[in-house]
């Protein structure tokens, strides 16, 4: 009876880590220029495509900003709430498939992203090829 308790915790404390171990969730994300923490996003799935939403903005250099460089359904929507990751798919490690929006110049970028440690996360937008874009690593939220 020991043995099957002792299994049983071992199977939760599993179940536990690899939960844990996923992009989803609350992410605090880093401005790549100036290394400062910028907002807070959440990293949703929805119809088995992955997602991504602005939550919290941290430090705001003016108050409800709104999306006033981007084009179509996002133009001049409020940054906070803005969907800004789109359409992502599983492959292997790797969510693509994809594209980013960058809300301060407005430009969807192809996108790409990967779980570095369990709590950290490559963010990767790029133009073409991977080779041409820029990197972000984001830290998840406690």
């Amino acid at each position: 009876m020991r043995n099957y308790i002792l299994l049983l915790l071992a199977c939760i404390l599993c179940l536990s880590t690899l939960s844990a171990q996923d992009v989803f969730g609350k992410w605090k994300t880093i401005d790549d220029a100036t290394g400062e923490a910028k907002s807070y996003v959440e990293i949703y799935e929805d119809n088995g495509k992955v997602y991504g939403k602005i939550v919290e903005l941290i430090n705001p250099k003016k108050e409800n900003p709104i999306c006033d460089q981007c084009c179509c359904e996002d133009k001049d929507q409020p940054i906070l709430g803005l969907q800004f990751i789109k359409g992502l798919e599983k492959d292997g490690d790797e969510y693509n498939g994809g594209k980013i929006l960058d809300p301060d110049n407005g430009k969807l970028y192809k996108c790409y992203i990967t779980l570095e440690e369990d709590n950290k996360l490559k963010v990767r937008g790029y133009i073409g090829f991977s080779l041409l874009g820029r990197t972000q690593y984001w830290y998840r939220a406690e």
